[in-house]
C-alpha cells in the first residue's frame, strides 16, 4: 500500500502512521462526523471534547481488537490526505477504516485504493469486508465495487467482497 500512484491529476501513496500523527489522524474523524453532530445543539467545545472521547474509544477497539493491523495515512500530492486501517488475516482482508478530508473526497483516490485492496484479495483469494454505516454516501461506492451485505448490527452493515474470476480493472484506469 505504500507505491506511488497516479490518480487522475493526483500521485497518491500511503505511508504507516506515527504516534506523531494523531492529532491529523483525529481530523480525519471528526471530518466524517461534521454532518452528524451539526444537528446536535452543542457549543464547540462540548463537540470538540465528544468527538475526542468518541476518539479515543475508536482507536483504542481498533489496536485492542486487530492485532497485527496496519495504519496508513494516505498522502495526496506529498499532503496528508486521509487515513486507511486494514487487518490483514488468513482468509480475510478487512478495511476497518478508509476515510478522507473532505478537500480529497470524490476525487477517484478512495476508489482507487480500494480496487487495490480488491486486487490484493483476489490475487490472495481472500474476502475482503468493511463495516459501513447504513447512512454513509460510501455504500453506493462499495456496492459498484461489488461488495454485498452480509449482515447488520444497528446502524453497521457488513460488507463483504468476494474474489471472483471475473478481472478487475487495470490500475492506471481514472475513476
Amino acid at each position: 500500500m505504500t507505491n506511488l500512484a497516479q490518480v487522475g491529476s493526483h500521485s497518491v501513496t500511503c505511508r504507516t502512521a506515527g504516534e506523531a500523527d494523531s492529532e491529523f489522524v483525529f481530523s480525519v474523524y471528526a471530518s466524517t462526523r461534521t454532518e452528524e453532530l451539526a444537528r446536535v445543539p452543542w457549543s464547540l467545545e462540548e463537540r470538540e471534547r465528544f468527538l475526542r472521547q468518541q476518539f479515543r474509544a475508536q482507536d483504542h477497539s481498533y489496536h485492542n481488537n486487530y492485532p497485527g493491523a496496519e495504519f496508513f495515512i494516505i498522502v495526496v500530492d506529498g499532503t496528508d490526505g486521509g487515513r486507511l486501517y486494514v487487518h490483514r488475516r488468513v482468509d480475510e482482508i478487512r478495511i476497518m477504516d478508509i476515510a478522507l478530508l473532505p478537500g480529497f473526497r470524490g476525487q477517484g483516490i478512495g476508489t482507487y485504493l480500494l480496487k487495490e485492496l480488491l486486487r490484493e484479495g483476489q490475487g490472495s483469494s481472500r474476502i475482503v469486508t468493511i463495516h459501513v454505516e447504513t447512512f454513509n454516501p460510501a455504500l453506493r461506492l462499495y456496492q459498484r465495487l461489488g461488495f454485498t451485505q452480509v449482515a447488520e448490527n444497528g446502524v453497521y452493515s457488513l460488507m463483504e467482497w468476494r474474489p471472483s474470476t471475473r478481472l478487475l480493472k487495470t490500475r492506471s484506469e481514472p475513476t
